[in-house]
């Protein structure tokens, strides 16, 4: 019988990794007390310490924004076309 691989969510993620970066307890105590291995404690601490200065970006949340911006008026758009098409079909 196959183990189903277990998921965290990104708050608890975050939780782990701020306590592992406080040193309030050592990664081993961390593990036990979350039952996770320490290797995934050290992972999820490094990545949030790589992806911290993301928070403070204005450039990086704009440009994703504008993207997504421009991805969802050309999906208004083509979704104008098509009733416009049924409109004329239909003869409305």
């Amino acid at each position: 019988m196959k183990k189903e691989r277990r998921k965290f969510s990104a708050g608890f993620k975050a939780k782990v990794a701020i306590e592992a970066i406080k040193e309030q307890q050592t990664v081993h105590e961390l593990a036990a007390k979350y039952q996770i291995h320490p290797t995934q404690i050290n992972t999820w601490k490094r990545e949030f310490l790589d992806k911290a200065e993301s928070v403070f970006s204005k450039d990086h949340a704009s440009a994703k924004d504008e993207s997504k911006e421009k991805e969802l008026y050309s999906k208004i758009g083509e979704l104008q076309i098509q009733v416009d098409f049924l409109k004329k079909v239909l003869g409305k």
